[in-house]
This record gives structure tokens, sequence and C-alpha cells, in this order.
């Protein structure tokens, strides 16, 4: 089954970070990364640029509305993600647990939701 790890710090955490302390976490990531694709349960990931660059797009009633920054304000920001590969859920949080961010902030583990094939025109689900 397929679980997204949705990675969450406070960015004032990692700003505050030296460069050598920001460079072993990002290589801990890159081992961390490459430890999960030696055992098959890493299928994707990225890290996301900081909340500054984030652009949000809503549409209510037939209108766009597009405005600077994240959808809300939380105490901590979406900052990346790996796409996992495990038997259960008890495996994705294991595997989770081993991501080097969750010492920073917190991961949260979602099962991914499949959807329902494309029907045809007038075939019903």
């Amino acid at each position: 089954m397929k679980y997204a790890a949705l990675v969450y710090y406070q960015e004032q955490l990692i700003n505050a970070m030296s460069e050598q302390a920001w460079h072993d976490l990002n290589q801990e990531c890159i081992a961390g990364v490459e430890r999960l694709s030696a055992q098959g349960n890493y299928l994707a990931g990225e890290a996301l640029q900081p909340i500054d660059t984030a652009t949000t797009v809503r549409v209510r009633d037939g209108e766009t509305v597009i405005t600077d920054g994240p959808f809300a304000e939380t105490k901590e920001q979406l900052a990346g993600f790996y796409l996992l590969e495990a038997r259960d859920l008890n495996e994705a949080l294991q595997l989770a647990s081993r991501i080097p961010p969750a010492r920073l902030g917190s991961i949260e583990v979602r099962p991914i939701r499949e959807l329902p094939p494309k029907t045809q025109p007038g075939e019903s689900s």
C-alpha cells in the first residue's frame, strides 16, 4: 500500500541552523532516501522551497482567487514529502520515524487514496 509521509517543521528553526548543521541534515535525508530505496520502500519525494515562495489558489463560485503565501497560518510548515510503499500503516509509521526532520517537527502519515477508473460518457459507476 502507498503512504504519503508529509514532513513539517518550523522554518524559523531551520533558518537558525548553522550552514554546517543544515548541510548535515540534508546529507542525513539523502542517506535515508538511499536506505529506503534499497529496501524497496521509497517511491518518490521532494523537498519544498520555503513558505515565502508559496502561492495559494482558491476557486469560489467560479472565480479564481490567488494569494501569496501558504493556505493557512500554522506553527509548522509543510517542508516536503516522501511517497512510501509499506505493507500496512504500522510499517509506514516505522519508516516515517526514521525520516531525519522528525526530530525537528513532525511527519504526518496518510494512506494514498486511489481514484476510481475513468468512466466513458454514458457509463455509470
